[in-house]
């Protein structure tokens, strides 16, 4: 439900449905002439070849960074255009990624991913509700102008959108001659660990609690800390009495603040921050740090009604 601000293909009759067999029947409903096949599945380096080699365009809706190097690699060993966008906040980018077209790919641009953690996700970060709209338009267009061969497609050029200012910027894109997959001497020949690339792991396994029994602890008035990992816009967008905000990164730096003779309770707002606060704190000494399972999300849904959720 929170999502739909932001959708173009489903609305709150789809809420509970798998956005897949949604999406089909919503595109079917525009134009049945088409043709739709879906893939109940992660696009994974085990699937990514098979599935891709059937198409002649990949277009590049990824809201992760090891599933875009993914498709990035697996387009320019099939020779297909991957179509490119992103978007964060009040921010998007469109490019064509085609070596085999002369121009280069997302390793060109991007060679090494972001730290974990550096870049939001759009669930922390954000995104204004009409930008997945535009940049998925502008996706389309530049594969409609490749498809048919109209116009001039962004290969070597990205497109920035600001739509704060309504602003449209276009860099040129050069491609690296040292890329691993695209260029003169590839080292990369097949699908790799991408997760292990960007360095992405599973939430570790750290002590939890349940939003339902940090509200008895409160109500019992139990001496404890409440530890909030967020980032101080979500803070503002919502907060749970009494938390404290220390956001993720700077948790380390500020460990001083957080006392080490009450427990000590982590939320973020899902409950993955959190594990990863705990799991740090502990590494650093702290031996009664337990994570909020669920987050403010699930204190909102089942405790305090009255916390917005976001």
């Amino acid at each position: 439900m929170s999502n739909l601000q932001r959708q173009i293909l489903f609305s709150e009759a789809d809420v509970g449905r798998s956005k897949l067999e949604a999406a089909k029947e919503r595109l079917l409903g525009i134009n049945p002439h088409l043709v739709v096949r879906c893939y109940a599945e992660r696009f994974t380096a085990a699937n990514a070849i098979s599935i891709a080699e059937n198409y002649d365009v990949i277009i590049d809706g990824t809201d992760n960074f090891p599933t875009r190097y993914l498709s990035n690699d697996v387009a320019v060993w099939l020779k297909k255009p991957n179509i490119y966008g992103s978007i964060l906040r009040f921010e998007g980018q469109v490019a064509v990624f085609a070596p085999h077209l002369g121009g280069p790919c997302y390793r060109c641009m991007s060679p090494q991913p972001p730290k974990p953690g550096l870049v939001p996700s759009c669930a922390e970060g954000g995104v204004l509700g009409v930008l997945p709209g535009l940049v998925g338009t502008m996706q389309a267009l530049e594969a409609i102008k490749v498809i048919t061969g109209i116009g001039q497609p962004l290969i070597g050029k990205l497109l920035h959108v600001d739509t704060l200012g309504l602003r449209f910027r276009t860099f040129n894109l050069r491609r690296d001659p040292d890329c691993p997959v695209c260029g003169e001497k590839p080292t990369i020949h097949e699908p790799i660990d991408y997760d292990g690339f960007c360095g992405i792991t599973q939430a570790p396994e750290v002590p939890s609690i349940s939003v339902q029994e940090l509200h008895t602890v409160r109500q019992l008035g139990s001496p404890h800390f409440l530890l909030d990992v967020r980032e101080p816009d979500e803070f503002a967008t919502a907060s749970i009495d009494g938390a404290v905000l220390i956001p993720l990164a700077e948790v380390v730096n500020r460990a001083s603040e957080i006392p080490r003779n009450v427990p000590v309770y982590v939320h973020c707002k899902l409950g993955g921050r959190s594990a990863k606060a705990v799991a740090t704190l502990q590494g650093i000494g702290f031996t009664n740090v337990t994570n909020v399972s669920g987050g403010i999300t699930a204190w909102s849904e089942s405790v305090d009604a009255g916390v917005p959720r976001y």
